[in-house]
């Protein structure tokens, strides 16, 4: 049942608002084009995987050699050297979900980030240094999805990102200003400075052409030898000791544990928002229960008829940010450490226990945890810092089958530590670093072999039909779930092509913050968010990194977020 808005409230939120731009229309209509269709961040990395396509393989392929690309091009967010998660669906409606998610050393311990005296140093001394650095999980992906769905050779895959790295590619405007911006990271190690700085220690100028020699030979070697050679032999050997060596205690990254790390095949968890079936993510990720949190707590409003551009309708939005989170923050962890209640966070009476609490007329006073069946209440919420080092790429095949995956080296060029011409993790921050809370354990503290929670939320998405329609994700930490349930949002209720979801503005609760997207038309509306009780509300640059592929009118759609614009070509 959907609620109606009082007279006064809907006048004042239209009042903020200025008139809809017209929207174009989502076809489900028409049969599925055969083309198939790739987004990526970058469009190198971009033309990577639509050169897979070309060549008769599977959206897998192509995703593996996205990520092979970024990995050369786009360093600062993702890489060989981090690790990601896959949710691979069907024409059929089968789905699938590959666990790439980087490790924690066997003898890490819960208070493995404090100091001699048991306390928590500085988070910049956590990051930049053997610490921070999780066993890497992106081959060990590529090699079991690739196993179970690719057709083209396995070396094949390597081809573009090995031409990108030896032959050099331009410099952009995003990587240097990253190069600059982090430089505390990007320019960490020495092998790194040789690579992308100049002889007087500054980035590279737009427009230079990069070369990664030491990082085509690693990608060759992998190429050559699979799997293995990445995780035994002189590589896996460079990674432990390079790990260990920056470690400042005597647990450390060990040689077997690179040898002995494994991806993981997972259930993946699916719900449903208006007739459309969406397949997503699940744990060690908190991403996939979040998003269909969210859209499962909003279903019984029509936002359709409230607008894209109506406060009430991002009002809406927030409370359920608000929930979904609050949740997030107590329960999400690793599966093979901590009991996690994913359907009981996703069961039907809970979630409408939840959605009740949301009124559109006010705000929640306080947003609090529920108590889902199968919930532990002995536990207590971690710390999770922000991060600017994830990318999210989409595919669908000739097939029809859809493909998204999102791959993180966590914070920009993740710890600094580079080994083979790749950067190393620092994916072990995603843990808390407090291992409890006025004595009561976090679920996602450091364990050993575990997997740190994350926001990733690669997700899949049939029509009311049974039909591929969409494939989405986004990068940049916490604000992930939010992206692509506001893009998903974007596409079933509002009919929005893949760049004008993806351009949406942005709108995000930080406990009792709200964030609205600087220079756009929220900013205009911050009364009447402020009428709704939202008291202290701000504006900030927006997350760009989402991308997508969709299935519209004229077809299937690819779109990277359009805020990259003039970040991504070089001159």
């Amino acid at each position: 049942m959907t609620r109606t808005l009082s007279a006064s409230l809907l006048a004042l939120a239209l009042a903020a608002c200025t008139t809809n731009t017209p929207l174009s229309s989502t076809s489900t209509d028409a049969p599925r084009s055969l083309a198939g269709a790739v987004s990526a961040a970058d469009p190198r990395a971009q033309a990577a995987g639509e050169e897979m396509l070309a060549r008769g393989g599977s959206a897998t392929d192509a995703a593996i050699a996205v990520m092979l690309a970024l990995g050369v091009v786009e360093p600062q967010s993702s890489g060989i050297g981090g690790g990601g998660f896959m949710v691979r669906g069907t024409a059929g409606g089968s789905v699938g979900t590959f666990d790439g998610r980087e490790t924690a050393p066997s003898s890490a311990t819960p208070d493995w980030f404090l100091d001699e005296n048991g306390q928590l140093p500085p988070f910049i001394e956590s990051v930049r240094s053997g610490l921070s650095v999780g066993v890497p999980g992106n081959i060990a992906l590529a090699a079991k999805a690739h196993a179970a769905y690719g057709k083209l050779p396995w070396a094949s895959l390597f081809e573009p990102a090995i031409k990108l790295a030896r032959q050099g590619f331009e410099m952009n405007p995003r990587l240097n200003g990253m190069l600059e911006s982090a430089r505390n990271r990007s320019a960490h190690s020495a092998e790194a400075r040789n690579i992308f700085f100049d002889a007087e220690g500054q980035p590279l100028p737009v427009g230079t052409v990069v070369k990664n020699e030491q990082l085509a030979q690693t990608l060759e070697t992998i190429a050559k030898g699979g799997r293995a050679a990445f995780y035994s032999g002189d590589t896996a050997r460079a990674i432990a000791t390079t790990v260990a060596s920056d470690t400042p205690h005597a647990d450390a990254m060990t040689y077997g544990d690179v040898t002995s790390y494994e991806a993981k095949a997972r259930d993946a968890v699916c719900g449903s928002y208006r007739e459309y079936r969406v397949c997503t993510m699940g744990p060690p990720t908190s991403g996939g229960v979040a998003v269909l949190q969210m859209l499962s707590q909003l279903e019984r409003f029509d936002l359709s008829a409230l607008g894209p551009r109506n406060p009430v309708t991002w009002h809406l939005f927030v409370e359920s940010q608000r929930l979904a989170y609050a949740d997030r923050e107590l329960y999400l962890a690793d599966t093979d450490y901590v009991s996690v209640p994913v359907s009981g966070l996703l069961a039907p009476d809970y979630i409408a226990k939840r959605s009740a609490l949301i009124d559109e007329r006010g705000t929640l006073a306080e947003a609090v945890a529920g108590v889902p069946a199968g919930a532990s209440t002995a536990l207590a919420d971690g710390d999770e810092p922000e991060e600017h080092g994830t990318t999210h790429f989409a595919v669908v095949d000739a097939d029809n089958t859809m493909v998204s995956y999102t791959s993180t080296v966590e914070g920009p060029f993740g710890s600094g530590l580079m080994v083979g011409g790749f950067f190393l993790n620092n994916e072990l921050t995603d843990f808390s670093r407090s291992p409890d809370i006025d004595g009561k354990l976090v679920a996602n503290r450091v364990e050993g072999g575990k997997r740190p929670r994350s926001s990733m939320s690669p997700t899949v998405v049939w029509d009311p039909q049974g039909r591929p329609f969409l494939a989405i994700g986004a990068a940049g930490g916490s604000t992930i779930p939010v992206q692509t349930a506001r893009s998903i949002i974007g596409a079933i209720d509002f009919g929005l092509s893949a760049e004008e979801m993806l351009g949406l503005p942005f709108i995000m609760a930080y406990g009792d913050r709200v964030m609205l997207e600087k220079g756009t038309w929220l900013e205009g509306a911050q009364a009447a968010f402020r009428s709704l009780g939202h008291k202290d509300v701000f504006l900030q640059e927006a997350p760009v990194k989402g991308g997508a592929v969709l299935y519209g009118a004229s077809g299937w759609q690819s779109a990277r977020d359009p805020r990259l614009a003039g970040q991504i070509e070089a001159p």
